[in-house]
């Protein structure tokens, strides 16, 4: 009978993938059109300038509205990525060479490979697209290899791998069949049953491993861990604690288990629910929002990726590994009407996620998100007017799976305008004056926005682009805590004295305390390629006796650095600097060099011992900001196959060599960090926390560059009501 169960078990989740990911395949383009309301949408009707909404209950797309046709793609731009004819191709190309035929193999990564950045800079739309080719990582039978394929000439490269440790990103295939491995183990199965779970209410997870010594090394090993989804969507919350499989990823072989939570039972269903359709009851605390754009959005998107807005200019699309990547960041000029360069590429490179119980179930969650997992394979499809207004474009990512095959990730970006009432400038003169002035202007931004669920946490990522040139990166975390089972259902039962390592959320739920860290790519081309890092200090001045009633003041000191480890900054409250790049060979009109400056948000630094083993992998956080020579090779700063490394080819090995960066073609590194200690509004799901950073201009335009925007008038800004009727 248990054998049938597995059986049974085992063709249901087989059938439910391939379901997935032929329902995902096929899922049409949403059109880029507006749903607001415009005077031609058959959303709403115009009469005198106010609006009222047809049946809001059937969407009705604009007839001028398009699917994107993927299967008939084609490049437009240099760093278009790779289309689905050209994966096609690349699959095909590497299906026939020696290294892959009759091989057990795996692609772990299909990407563009990107031109020469100079390339890249003269290209001018018009222009042929310089040669196609694909950056190809692929697993054949168990050994890492990466390839460049010459698209026009199906030629293929191999290069060498270098001495450093470490394994690709997993692929979609690795971490679904992982889940599935362990109920082919009779052992793994008595378990479960004696735990009192029934083998088809199981819900398991993939966990890397990270690296903890020698005996993890020449295989790689992944750890599998187990909930119950009995009367639950969110299985989460109901943890088999103490229960981890130790599994060979190759092989799909259980290497270990290990049990040793017995005595802990498995926390109730009960409250856990986040659905809307299973709460019990519903609270209408506000009435419906939304921004209606009369006159259709600003914005426009050519040829599939390239985005202008206002006065910018940037390329975007979706990437497998970094989620979104933008490039060639223009801004234009008011004086002068000239789009200036101000960012050549700019992605979040890494995370790092470690959480903070030593146990033996528990030491080993370190996860490396980007590196390991893929923050853009994680991207879901983002929910129209609940994760992006009514008036976004969507964009969808094209991938390929484990054989090469490409397949959609619909909805993966999504493009909008935002306005929520916040001001771009204002001053309102005293009546003191006897001059009349009340002037504001108001502050609307676009908002390129993406969201991975990497299992149970959400991360929200959002570049907002405003009017006076100021690029906003802001990270949110939502979705749910990664919790542990525990004896205890009431503080009064535990010793003060014992440590939870986290804090007691609900009965036999114990929420862990953990970092969250988000490092960012930030190639700066400001004005041009070559820059200089400045720390500009501010710092106490004391005034001699006699020379002035003040004692003190502040004064801003120039420092460039010269060389990497200048740039390796540390934010300290108590020691405020500013941090400038700035591009020394051009200058305002009254002398200033043109810059942009990283204007920091509230942050979190790692505490974690320097030594310590996830803290070597991870050693991109040892500093927030870092300042590195432009190296195509170098973009992920937990090294390029972070998957069980050892820490050897990262951000920090990098900086260590300490090469010249003034006056160079240079790329900014800023990490986000969170330190997040569960509280029980974090049950059964978090409400999101936000933190951000900006990139903005210090002398690089003359003046103001949005003093000449026009205010809102009432006339411009149509009201629109439900139909009293409808």
């Amino acid at each position: 009978m248990e054998g049938k169960k597995f059986l049974r078990n085992l063709f249901f989740l087989c059938g439910i993938i391939i379901l997935l990911f032929f329902t995902i395949s096929n899922l049409p383009y949403p059109p880029s059109n507006s749903l607001g309301c415009t005077t031609n949408s058959p959303w709403c009707t115009s009469s005198k300038n106010r609006f009222q909404f047809k049946n809001p209950h059937v969407i009705q797309f604009p007839s001028d509205s398009k699917l994107r046709r993927h299967s008939t793609a084609v490049p437009h731009h240099p760093l278009d990525p790779l289309t689905i004819p050209e994966l096609n191709k690349v699959k095909k190309v590497i299906q026939s060479h020696d290294l892959f035929r009759n091989s057990n193999y795996a692609l772990h990564s299909v990407v563009l490979d990107e031109p020469d950045k100079q390339l890249v800079l003269t290209w001018q739309k018009g222009d042929p697209l310089p040669p196609r080719k694909a950056s190809v990582v692929a697993r054949v039978s168990r050994v890492s290899h990466v390839l460049t394929v010459e698209l026009e000439t199906s030629k293929v490269i191999l290069h060498e791998t270098g001495p450093h440790s470490g394994y690709p990103t997993m692929t979609v295939e690795d971490m679904t069949s992982s889940t599935w491995a362990p109920l082919a183990n009779a052992d793994f199965n008595r378990t479960i049953i004696e735990r009192g779970v029934d083998l088809a209410d199981l819900a398991c997870l993939p966990i890397s491993s990270g690296w903890f010594g020698k005996s993890e090394e020449k295989r790689r090993l992944i750890k599998v861990q187990c909930y119950s989804m009995k009367d639950t969507a969110n299985f989460y919350m109901r943890p088999i604690e103490g229960l981890t499989v130790l599994l060979d990823l190759d092989t799909k072989e259980v290497v270990e288990i290990t049990d040793k939570g017995r005595n802990i039972p498995i926390p109730k269903a009960a409250n856990t629910e986040y659905r809307f359709s299973a709460q019990n009851y519903h609270q209408s605390l506000i009435n419906p929002i939304s921004i209606e754009q009369p006159k259709g959005p600003s914005y426009t998107i050519e040829d599939d990726h390239l985005v202008k807005w206002a006065n910018w200019e940037f390329h975007l699309k979706p990437d497998p590994r970094a989620g979104v990547i933008v490039s060639r960041a223009k801004v234009r000029d008011p004086g002068t009407g000239v789009m200036r360069d101000v960012m050549y590429k700019g992605f979040s490179s890494e995370l790092f996620v470690p959480y903070m119980d030593p146990t033996d179930a528990w030491y080993f969650k370190t996860y490396m998100d980007a590196g390991e997992y893929g923050f853009g394979l994680q991207a879901m499809p983002l929910d129209p007017l609940n994760d992006c207004p009514r008036n976004a474009y969507y964009m969808d990512g094209v991938f390929p799976a484990a054989d090469g095959t490409p397949y959609v990730r619909s909805n993966m970006v999504c493009v909008f305008e935002s306005y929520g009432g916040d001001i771009g400038w204002r001053h309102s003169e005293s009546p003191i004056t006897g001059m009349g002035i009340r002037e504001a202007r108001p502050k609307v931004t676009l908002v390129v926005r993406m969201a991975a669920s990497v299992a149970n946490y959400d991360y929200i990522v959002d570049w907002e682009f405003q009017m006076d040139g100021l690029i906003r990166v802001k990270v949110g975390l939502s979705g749910i805590l990664m919790v542990k089972g525990t004896s205890y259902v009431h503080m009064n039962q535990v010793n003060q004295q014992e440590n939870l390592f986290g804090t007691l959320l609900s009965e036999n739920v114990i929420g862990v305390i953990h970092d969250h860290y988000v490092a960012f790519y930030l190639d700066m081309d400001v004005d041009g390629s070559n820059n200089s890092f400045v720390k500009v200090n501010i710092e106490r001045s004391n005034n001699p006796p006699k020379v002035s009633p003040r004692r003190s003041y502040l004064k801003a000191v120039k420092n460039v650095a010269k060389t990497e480890k200048d740039a390796q900054i540390k934010l300290k409250l108590y020691d405020p600097a500013e941090f400038h790049v700035i591009n020394p060979s051009k200058k305002t009109r009254v002398g200033n060099p043109v810059g942009y400056k990283v204007v920091a948000s509230g942050t979190a630094a790692s505490l974690l011992d320097l030594d310590d083993p996830p803290q070597k992998r991870g050693a991109f956080t040892n500093n927030q900001i870092w300042v590195t020579p432009y190296n195509q090779k170098e973009q992920w700063a937990g090294g390029s196959f972070v998957y069980q490394s050892q820490g050897d080819d990262t951000l920090a090995v990098w900086s260590n060599r300490n090469r010249p960066i003034e006056n160079k073609d240079i790329v900014l590194w800023y990490t986000l960090g969170f330190h997040h200690v569960p509280c029980q509004e974090d049950f059964p799901i978090m409400p999101t926390v936000s933190s951000s950073f900006d990139l903005k201009p210090v002398n690089f335009f003359e003046s103001n560059p949005i003093l000449n925007i026009p205010p809102n008038v009432e006339k411009d800004l149509p009201i629109c009501n439900a139909a009293a009727s409808a």
